[in-house]
């Protein structure tokens, strides 16, 4: 699909998730977190994007790792959880309302940059992986093994391919993550160069665990790079 396509950038997102199926089998002990086959995690994700991306506008992407269970996991939406879903984006929601983290730190980017719909029209918050994975209930990482990672590979490279024609600006696209994720996107985006560069920015999950008494430094960190796009 182009950019010219009749599709909005909503229904482009929407047909991608509704239809990740014939997923890469995974080494024993991980599996695959897919809650888009849950009618509840349909309809907010739908909801969502109908409500921010019906049109044909070119977002920056944002890279995370993959979903967790208590986040994009369970609402379809990238790096919100049932009470911001519910509170932010005013789309309710049947789950449990409990805070992620990571959650709350994006959510108060957003609020810093604007807003919510003026972040959406401008930004598309994605991951590397976009299903998220457990292993032994909790999450888990794409990266964090060798064979995960070589299963996963295939699938990873796919998708990306695939949400460029979202309408995605090609100048640049900011990694959640500055260690692994960012070392492993870096190395693909040099050899596919779907993006001119790739800027490294602090995990959410980190600096609400870690340095959450820098948290303004690393939201203004974020900000001058939305901005630049």
């Amino acid at each position: 699909m182009s950019r010219n396509s009749p599709l909005t950038f909503a229904r482009k997102v929407i047909d991608f998730h509704l239809n990740l199926s014939s997923l890469p089998e995974l080494p024993a002990g991980i599996e695959w977190i897919n809650n888009f086959d849950q009618s509840d995690t349909r309809i907010c994700h739908t909801s969502f994007y109908q409500k921010y991306f019906d049109d044909h506008r070119e977002r920056m992407f944002l890279f995370g790792i993959n979903p967790g269970r208590f986040g994009a996991g369970l609402t379809g939406v990238g790096f919100t959880d049932p009470v911001y879903l519910d509170e932010r984006c005013d789309i309710p929601n049947p789950f449990e309302k409990k805070h992620e983290l990571s959650s709350h730190f994006i959510y108060s980017v957003i609020a810093a940059y604007g807003g919510i719909e003026k972040f959406y029209q401008h930004h598309f918050i994605t991951s590397i992986l976009p299903l998220g994975l457990l292993k032994n209930g909790k999450n888990y990482n794409y990266y964090d093994d060798a064979e995960t990672l070589s299963a996963s590979l295939q699938f990873v490279i796919e998708s990306i391919e695939c949400q460029l024609h979202f309408g995605a600006i090609r100048s640049q696209a900011l990694c959640i993550g500055r260690g692994k994720n960012y070392e492993f996107f870096s190395r693909l985006n040099d050899e596919y160069r779907w993006f001119e560069k790739i800027i490294p920015l602090p995990h959410p999950r980190w600096v609400m665990q870690y340095r959450r008494k820098e948290k303004e430094k690393h939201v203004d960190k974020y900000l001058q790079h939305l901005f630049q796009g």
